[in-house]
């Protein structure tokens, strides 16, 4: 769960491909995460091999302890897992339960080791030894937005946020496991069959009965998929096509390339746009307008514009993210 207090050290994170993609780089994982706006099977046969699916939802206090969309509790689930200990961990216990689990992966040192401490351990202690590595949580805050304002000791009203959480389905052992760190164990969804789709096709099932829980239109969930970095394939299919002289094809991978690229570029970008303080412009820029005379028009501005969108948003035509 991601919410308000960040007593444990671990700061809130976005559910954004480029921020997961960048933990994954950081790990020393060759993994890279995408958005999923469709569980078709077109859609998800453009990212195999697909590896893992981490699903955020809004968490609401006082939910049952049961198994959701039909499953059943494995406590002799053999694979790792680990609870979550500290509020706003989640996103990166999600992708510690899901990359544990990838037979053969290459990793870090760092997280190799970590990995191989918590060998053998109960999930609560493994969660407690995740989000008591320093270096975890010092690359995991890196993706977080800094808190330029304090605001302890001003006795000012606590409010509550909406709080939203992470958790991940993979395929384990021939069958669909849900990994939520806040539940007692992992949630086994059944067996799949390796024919078509493989495990995702079951794992499709599942999300979609969990989806359609949610009001029709509800904006409160999101999906991305955790899969292999496509650019080595291409660049290796690339070379091929090209070596053979087939160059309307090559032209169809270069283009591909190249939107790969462009999102890296993307991802880095509004990466680096997290890690910056923009308290102090904000502070010189107000400066500045009051100076000029146009920052009560701009505040009137801005006011309404908001208050439009409220409207909107009320009326159920606003869709994109605030």
């Amino acid at each position: 769960m991601s919410g308000d207090d960040d007593s444990s050290g671990w700061q809130l994170t976005e559910s954004d491909p480029g921020v997961f993609t960048e933990l994954l780089k950081t790990l020393g994982v060759p993994l890279v995460v995408d958005d999923l706006y469709s569980l078709d099977p077109a859609s998800l046969a453009e990212l195999q091999p697909l590896h893992a699916l981490i699903f955020l939802f809004k968490w609401v206090g006082g939910e049952s302890g049961e198994p959701s969309s039909g499953g059943q509790y494995d406590p002799e689930f053999p694979g790792f897992f680990a609870h979550q200990v500290v509020n706003n961990a989640c996103a990166t216990l999600a992708v510690m339960n899901a990359i544990g689990n990838i037979p053969g992966l290459k990793m870090g040192p760092q997280l190799a080791e970590l990995l191989s401490f918590t060998a053998g351990m109960d999930p609560q202690t493994s969660g407690m030894a995740i989000t008591s590595s320093d270096w975890l949580r010092e690359a995991h805050n890196a993706l977080s937005p800094p808190s330029a304002i304090a605001l302890e000791g001003l006795d000012l009203p606590k409010t509550t946020e909406d709080a939203y959480h992470f958790i991940v389905y993979i395929p384990y052992a021939g069958s669909v496991y849900e990994l939520d760190g806040l539940k007692q164990a992992p949630v086994k969804h059944g067996a799949y069959s390796e024919d078509g789709e493989g495990w995702v096709a079951k794992a499709r099932e599942v999300i979609q009965s969990r989806i359609g829980t949610y009001p029709a239109g509800a904006l409160e969930f999101s999906l991305l998929a955790v899969h292999d970095d496509p650019v080595p394939r291409l660049q290796e299919q690339l070379a091929q096509l090209q070596a053979a002289g087939r160059q309307s094809e090559a032209s169809e991978l270069i283009v591909k390339l190249a939107n790969e690229n462009s999102k890296r570029e993307r991802w880095a970008f509004e990466n680096s746009l997290r890690r910056h303080n923009y308290l102090g412009f904000i502070h010189a820029l107000l400066l500045n307008m009051a100076k000029a005379g146009t920052l009560e028009a701009a505040k009137e501005g801005a006011k309404k514009a908001l208050q439009e969108r409220i409207e909107k948003r009320k009326k159920g035509e606003l869709m994109d993210e605030d």
